[in-house]
């Protein structure tokens, strides 16, 4: 039996007892933007791009002074 993928559908506001996914009030809607925010910092597009101009300038360097 596998983990079920969780989802703001079925969770419930403490402060509008509304479901979260709706967004009725400004704590629905911060926690709404909290679940769907995914990834990691690490891995953001920006992120790997500035690693891959790190790799070519390292290469880059290493091939010119051998």
């Amino acid at each position: 039996m596998g983990k079920a993928a969780m989802s703001c559908e079925h969770l419930i506001c403490a402060a509008c007892a509304q479901p979260v996914v709706e967004g009725r009030c400004p704590a629905c809607r911060n926690a709404r933007e909290k679940f769907h925010h995914h990834g990691s910092p690490l891995f953001s597009p920006v992120f790997l791009g500035l690693m891959v101009v790190l790799v070519l300038a390292l290469t880059a360097l290493k091939v010119y002074y051998s």
